[in-house]
């Protein structure tokens, strides 16, 4: 059975610096996209940071410059770094894999909740 184990998040002060990370069990993501998707109160989940199989990023203009994400094929796991936080960034965070372009599993982890506060 494949899961998403995700870990990291809390709560912070506009400016600050959080990590989230997410291990997969079940499934080696070696030759998948990799993706960190953000759920803001009463909006729906939306793609923010992808990292490609070789290791290309992309993300959305609102987060561009101030998240990281990364990846570890070894350890079969990915980490968003968020760098100078905003309050618009409180939500939760759900890590997520596939095959590629717009395609991903519907495969969820249970969520990081993120709190920002100004």
């Amino acid at each position: 059975q494949v899961q998403l184990v995700e870990s990291g998040g809390g709560s912070a002060q506009a400016g600050d610096s959080l990590t989230l990370s997410c291990v997969g069990v079940g499934y080696d993501f070696s030759e998948k996209q990799l993706g960190w998707f953000h759920q803001a109160p009463g909006k729906e989940r939306e793609l923010v940071a992808r990292i490609y199989r070789d290791g290309r990023t992309d993300y959305v203009q609102s987060v561009a410059g101030r998240f990281a994400i990364s990846r570890d094929d070894v350890k079969n796991s990915m980490t968003l770094q968020i760098n100078n936080a905003q309050p618009e960034d409180t939500g939760l965070y759900y890590c997520r894999y596939g095959p590629g372009g717009s395609f991903w599993y519907d495969i969820w982890g249970q969520g990081i909740q993120v709190t920002v506060s100004s």
